[in-house]
């Protein structure tokens, strides 16, 4: 499936989360994408099959990849996709979420 957001939306979503929500995709990379040993997170790309981030590790940066588990096709959907995955990694991590007047 080709992706369904332009480049701008894209790189808004990117500039957004890295700006805005950096500490919350490190709690998602590091309960949903398989690193907690994660010290940072910069989102790098966004799909209707999932986002993308680069993490710091011991050795360096790795890319990791959390599917949104449902496939989007419009650009409203991002946001409450990453709240979900937000929420979930909460859980996981036994971590109380911030409140949503943050968005």
């Amino acid at each position: 499936m080709s992706n369904p957001f332009t480049p701008d939306v894209v790189e808004a979503v990117k500039r957004h989360m890295n700006d805005d929500h950096a500490a919350d995709a490190l709690l998602i990379c590091r309960a949903l994408g398989g690193r907690p040993e994660a010290t940072s997170a910069t989102t790098t790309g966004v799909d209707a099959e999932g986002i993308d981030f680069r993490v710091t590790v011991a050795d360096g940066e790795v890319p990791v990849r959390v599917p949104w588990g449902e496939t989007l096709t419009e650009r409203a959907q991002v946001r409450m996709a990453v709240v979900r995955l937000y929420k979930e990694s909460c859980d996981l991590l036994g971590v109380r979420p911030l409140g949503e007047a943050r968005h």
